[in-house]
């Protein structure tokens, strides 16, 4: 199913691919790609056990991509082991592997969903046009049920990090 007139990219309309994830829907399945060694997964069982935020970015080589990374990096350092924090996009996971290193990304892990655009799909959030994730940050109780999620209206804003930070304090 795609929505139309969901978000905009730099003021044109853009379509979103798939059913939104609403709050009180469950995590869907989905594999996420990691460079750590070697190419690795994180799926839905990975993050179960633990409150979840996924900041999803279109990508992280852009400036708003990045100060959102960076933002919610440092916001969440005190949670570190309390929570699991996934940045999200469609990089290449050795690129994203790379910005975190020289941006010193240490609290956030990164996901890539460049094999398939299965998350994406899965979540509601791929740019149908782009083929880019769009900007938005849901956040999951540890049994897997969304307890916020936000869709930025215009991809090029950021989120609105405090509401999305109560909703994960809120879980602790």
């Amino acid at each position: 199913m795609a929505r139309s007139g969901v978000i905009t990219f730099k003021g044109a309309p853009m379509t979103l691919a798939g059913e939104e994830l609403r709050v009180g829907s469950s995590l869907p399945e989905f594999t996420l790609h990691y460079f750590e060694g070697g190419l690795k997964t994180i799926t839905r069982s990975d993050v179960l056990g633990k409150p979840t935020i996924f900041s999803m970015v279109p990508s992280l080589d852009t400036g708003v991509c990045a100060i959102q990374t960076r933002k919610f990096n440092g916001e969440l350092a005190a949670l570190e082991g309390k929570i699991n924090a996934v940045t999200v996009s469609r990089d290449l996971p050795f690129a994203m592997n790379r910005f975190c290193g020289a941006e010193s990304i240490k609290s956030m892990r990164v996901g890539s969903d460049y094999q398939s655009g299965d998350f994406g799909s899965k979540f509601g959030m791929t740019i149908d046009e782009l083929k880019l994730l769009t900007r938005a940050v849901v956040v999951a109780d540890a049994h897997g049920k969304v307890v916020y999620a936000e869709i930025v209206p215009e991809v090029t804003s950021e989120p609105n990090y405090e509401a999305a930070l109560a909703a994960l304090h809120g879980l602790l």
